[in-house]
């Protein structure tokens, strides 16, 4: 199966999230069984075998061992599905922490210029007082 490939405005930090991800084997595991596991191929697999399994009667009805199997299955499954999970909370709790970041600064600029503006003010207001107290052209 084909890693998935980033799209040019994948958002830097989750870029970055990803290389540190990749770092880990146990990451790179559980992304790539998530990924299968995610798949219509998995469906498909098991649409083949589960027939095969009762065609073939690999075991006599009610399927005990086959029960067993899926039932193993659908319990690492789910670990895996809580795994993605938790990973989706990672890149929204990364992106959610940016973009504090970037509201900050932008609260830090807007104050900023918030005081140059209230210093233009007051150098306005101050040229227009002496513009009027005296005229042009008045010693």
């Amino acid at each position: 199966m084909a890693p998935r490939r980033e799209t040019p405005w994948t958002h830097p930090i989750l870029t970055q999230q990803a290389e540190e991800r990749a770092k880990n084997v146990q990451d790179r595991i559980a992304d790539a069984v998530t990924r299968l596991a995610g798949s219509m191929w998995f469906v498909y697999v098991h649409l083949v075998w589960f027939a095969l399994w009762i065609v073939l009667r690999v075991e006599p009805f009610p399927f005990g061992l086959l029960t067993m199997i899926v039932s193993l299955e659908a319990i690492f499954l789910s670990t895996f599905v809580m795994i993605s999970q938790n990973r989706a909370d990672a890149k929204r709790e990364a992106l959610a922490e940016h973009q504090w970041q970037l509201v900050q600064a932008e609260e830090k600029q807007n104050e900023e210029l918030l005081e140059v503006s209230r210093q233009i003010l007051e150098l306005t207001t101050e040229i227009h007082r002496m513009s009027t107290t005296n005229p042009a052209g008045s010693p």
